[in-house]
């Protein structure tokens, strides 16, 4: 039987980051159909496939062909136990994203082969690179017409500043692809179709080696003759590959290859879990020192999910697990609420399909039911030593409006959708100082949010809403000590507007900085602050 360090060492979690439709999501699918988990892969557009996505669940997601929230997706494959963390491509959604990214051990990163290093990737590769965590590179859609490989790798090394190290080589792209070589077999997997515009059956691979005659037949005289110039090229050229380096976060290996028709995926993976690094120490907030993988059982919650189950009207805690092992039924301390809890269920994810687990490991994600009581960032653990990990930041939204329910006759519902879907993190909820939750102010990072939440509102929920977009563009907490100021009585600009937060804390919404500085110039005893404000 494994042993605890055993199973931990056995562990993958990684998220997959990506410019919207750079194929993340296609990617992701054929992960899973090369390791057996699903059957047919669905992708997230074209009217080829049959069916949606898995890591696609939402009805939005469906309905429009983007992810617009993390999913958690695990499956074991070639002695490895695997946790991808799929997260959404679109920008509005960025601060979901940048939470999983604090729940992964590694990245990887989807960039599209025609369009190079698109500016969202450049955002959540800086998410990543504050971390320190590695990051893979995945050039997608040879299926289609691609920039020169060179020019990519160079544009990966100017504008994100990393070193690059390619693990295989494209040969032609398009309709001229034929395949890809492997540097380190020095074999190349020639590249052959199902005929079908979205493959969803696994691809054969041909290898045959660099320089043999038949290669001329196989992929075409002018395709060998650049293909050995190039590698003779990249050979006396190319940085080296240094497993310290990538493991640092500062060379990328970078591959080649074609989620869409399936080709390159089956390497791709085999070569990730080999490079990939097993889960390492978090820090202890509290003291400065490192949790070990296999110290006592420890975790945090980084993403809270509401309605999972429609059936149910559930509330799922998603829980990376730190150190040790988790037991069902096990008891644990839940560090901020202070207080002893009972882990009666843990569920294992595919997406919105959950099973019960009876135990997971370090490196793991389990999903945890949730009654009300966690909130994002918060620590969980078991022993006798308590350990809490640092909070997970909010972002500051930058997009108001007013929401109020249509038809008065439904606030219970109104009002317990808008609670539950803010503490899931994607929206901020205020209400005017004084005022009941009849009509609430919403705050987003992006306007999409908007239309996600009035979308769940309806199927979720059952309530329909009114929205009246906000001229408010800078909002700011009120930082003095409970009582040292009257809210109510400072002296600020007439389109300033007074709110709290659900936790009662005092806010103010400012239509221009210059609002901001006029309530500080006539307010000498006003403490404002940025709070939990994200920045790239």
């Amino acid at each position: 039987m494994p042993s605890i360090a055993d199973e931990i060492a056995s562990r993958r979690t990684f998220a997959i980051i990506s410019h919207p439709d750079a194929g993340k999501t296609t990617l992701t699918e054929k992960l899973l159909l090369y390791t057996g988990t699903i059957q047919s892969a669905g992708s997230v557009k074209g009217k080829s496939s049959s069916k949606h996505a898995v890591s696609d669940w939402m009805d939005i997601e469906k309905q429009r062909g983007i992810s617009v929230t993390s999913s958690v997706l695990q499956f074991t494959y070639g002695g490895c136990c695997v946790n991808i963390l799929d997260t959404p491509g679109h920008q509005d959604f960025s601060e979901d994203t940048y939470r999983t990214l604090m729940a992964a051990d590694a990245a990887v990163m989807v960039i599209d082969g025609a369009k190079g290093v698109e500016a969202q990737t450049v955002k959540l590769f800086r998410v990543c690179a504050l971390r320190g965590i590695p990051i893979f590179t995945f050039v997608n859609k040879l299926d289609r017409e691609i920039r020169d490989p060179f020019e990519l790798m160079e544009e990966i090394e100017n504008v994100l500043g990393i070193g690059t190290c390619p693990m295989n080589w494209p040969i032609g792209s398009g309709r001229n692809f034929r395949g890809v070589f492997d540097r380190a077999s020095r074999h190349v997997l020639a590249f052959e179709g199902d005929g079908r515009a979205n493959a969803s059956k696994k691809v054969n691979e041909i290898e045959a080696e660099l320089g043999d005659a038949a290669l001329d037949e196989l992929i075409g005289a002018e395709n060998h003759r650049n293909l050995m110039d190039d590698i003779e090229l990249l050979d006396g050229a190319a940085d080296e590959f240094d497993l310290a380096a990538v493991r640092a976060g500062k060379l990328s290996p970078v591959f080649f290859g074609s989620a869409l028709t399936n080709f390159g995926v089956e390497p791709f993976l085999k070569d990730f879990l080999r490079l990939a690094p097993a889960p390492s120490a978090h820090t202890d907030a509290l003291t400065g020192e490192p949790v070990e993988p296999t110290d006592d059982f420890s975790g945090f919650v980084f993403k809270i999910q509401a309605n999972m189950d429609r059936n149910h009207r559930d509330r799922i805690a998603f829980l990376r697990i730190c150190s040790g092992r988790f037991e069902r039924g096990m008891d644990a301390f839940h560090v901020q609420g202070n207080r002893k809890i009972k882990l009666a269920t843990g569920t294992a994810m595919m997406a919105d399909d959950r099973a019960t687990v009876d135990e997971a490991f370090a490196g793991d994600i389990v999903g945890l039911f949730d009654p009300g009581i966690f909130s994002i960032g918060d620590t969980v653990c078991s022993g006798r030593k308590r350990v809490q990990f640092s909070g997970i930041p909010t972002f500051a939204p930058e997009h108001f409006a007013r929401v109020s329910q249509v038809d008065t006759m439904k606030r219970k519902q109104f009002v317990k959708g808008m609670e539950e879907l803010a503490q899931e993190g994607a929206i901020q909820i205020f209400r005017e100082l004084g005022a009941g939750m009849e009509s609430v102010i919403v705050g987003v990072v992006g306007t999409l949010q908007f239309d996600v939440l009035e979308q769940r509102l309806k199927s979720e929920y059952r309530v329909e809403v009114r929205r009246q977009p906000l001229g408010y563009t800078d909002i700011r907490w009120v930082a003095n000590e409970p009582g040292e100021v009257d809210v109510a009585a400072l002296n600020l600009t007439r389109d300033t507007l007074r709110v709290e937060d659900m936790r009662g804390g005092k806010l103010l919404l400012f239509t221009s900085p210059w609002n901001v500085d006029w309530a500080t110039d006539h307010n000498p005893t006003l403490k404002l602050s940025e709070f939990g404000n994200v920045t790239f």
